[in-house]
């Protein structure tokens, strides 16, 4: 076989837990896509205000927990177990939100969403990790290989919305009798249960002994290495590793709008009644539209990966810094674009183009910004730090979606292309800013590209 195409092959390890991500990830989504609705509902009977606040903190807190997953799989309980824990409390949590009618609502509510908070901390860092582990040092497969398991995790979110959306979307004005919130949220749970079972039954036969035991209890070659103290050009990474999360901060604060703001944009401000061949009228549910991000993953994710091989064989490919300031700036755009739809507004509801324009938009930033994020912690934390590091960067999600809580009240006072306009601009200059301080970033980095 010709060595240089084996290399470019990636390990078939990867190719199993895209599928263990691909079903904790329509776990996620699957609930996430319902759950502003259900919180406005009659059911918990929140206004719009309380929603966004409790959303922001819910999706917050998700990338929090991590930072202390990651620390107790590196200390104490290993990657692998550290994943089997947190798909059962996630599970767990999903069963307890479709419980509301067996006990208070809001205790089902705030119970469900506390065990998911728990269960994806110890859950995602170490799957990310894992994924990591697979690659040597600078192997130049490990980006693309990154935005293949993002593909799993867009796969999953992809079809999540519109099973959990079909079965559990009762605000919809056709939603048949049958319809029931705590049937989207079983559903959710379901794939969850379907991901754990694989995982179980698979992961020996294509992990070996990866992730299996903590880190300090190794019997690696090099596990003496692990307690070496950092040495300065390790503080530098650790200098990049902390800007980068600084500035995805921004980028998700915007991004997560889509299951707060622009999810009750999708319910208000878009015509979603159409016309089927067979069918008739049928009102497309708000929750539908979260799928559109996710299948523009799955369809775009292959180019971007190889896309970044082909840059990197011709030394042509754009830094981590640059992808950054691209992933910023083009969800700008993205904002840009639905601000001007709605400017139309003044005639009623607006077609459903606009708003999926913004999605596709942002999807092309989101791969040029969060798989490559994810890559670039394997690269450049230190072997004894990477599971805490993982979950360091997964905390620009929390900040990020904490803020995007907060922003997302303002779209009950300000006018809808004001409110929109807004963050399009923010990122664009933050975008551009990113570019101008590249090369500082670079040299903390140290070759790592």
């Amino acid at each position: 076989m010709d060595t240089s195409m084996a290399k470019q092959k990636h390990p078939r390890a990867l190719y199993m837990l895209f599928m263990v991500e691909m079903w904790e990830r329509f776990n996620y989504y699957g609930m996430r896509a319902l759950l502003t609705l259900f919180m406005i509902s009659s059911v918990i009977g929140f206004d719009k205000p309380q929603a966004f606040k409790i959303y922001g903190w819910f999706t917050a807190l998700v990338y929090l927990t991590p930072v202390v997953g990651g620390h107790l799989a590196d200390k104490y309980i290993g990657k692998r177990h550290s994943i089997t824990i947190g798909a059962v409390l996630m599970m767990m949590g999903q069963f307890t939100l479709a419980a509301y009618g067996f006990m208070p609502a809001r205790a089902a509510l705030f119970a469900g969403l506390t065990l998911i908070v728990l269960g994806n901390g110890f859950f995602k860092p170490n799957i990310s990790s894992i994924v990591g582990e697979l690659y040597e040092p600078n192997d130049p497969r490990r980006d693309g290989g990154f935005t293949i398991f993002y593909m799993g995790i867009n796969v999953g979110a992809f079809f999540a919305p519109f099973i959990t959306g079909f079965l559990g979307e009762q605000s919809r004005a056709t939603a048949p009798a049958w319809v029931q919130w705590r049937y989207g949220f079983m559903a959710a749970g379901v794939g969850m249960l379907i991901g754990l079972i694989w995982y179980l039954v698979s992961q020996k036969k294509y992990l070996g002994d990866i992730g299996l035991r903590p880190v300090s209890k190794s019997t690696a070659p090099n596990a003496a290495e692990l307690n070496k103290p950092l040495t300065p050009e390790d503080k530098d990474k650790l200098k990049a590793i902390f800007t980068f999360t600084f500035i995805a901060i921004f980028f998700f604060a915007f991004f997560e709008q889509a299951g707060s703001s622009l999810s009750t944009f999708a319910d208000e401000s878009i015509r979603r009644i159409i016309t089927l061949p067979f069918i008739g009228r049928f009102e497309v549910p708000a929750s539908w539209f979260q799928s559109v991000n996710p299948v523009a993953i799955v369809i775009l994710a292959p180019l971007f990966a190889k896309m970044w091989i082909n840059m990197a064989a011709k030394g042509k490919e754009p830094s981590t810094p640059v992808k950054f300031g691209w992933g910023v700036f083009l969800t700008g755009v993205g904002f840009l674009v639905l601000a001007l739809g709605a400017l139309f507004l003044t005639s009623g509801p607006i077609n459903m183009m606009w708003l999926m324009a913004l999605y596709v938009i942002h999807t092309t930033g989101e791969l040029c910004l969060s798989p490559v994020g994810l890559s670039m912690v394997t690269k450049l934390a230190p072997a004894k730090l990477m599971a805490v590091m993982m979950g360091v960067w997964l905390t620009s999600s929390f900040f990020g979606n904490l803020m995007g809580g907060y922003f997302a009240e303002l779209s009950e006072t300000l006018s809808k292309p004001v409110f929109l306009a807004m963050p399009g601009v923010i990122l664009l200059v933050f975008g551009i800013s990113v570019w101008i301080f590249s090369g500082k970033i670079r040299a903390w980095m140290h070759g790592v590209r």
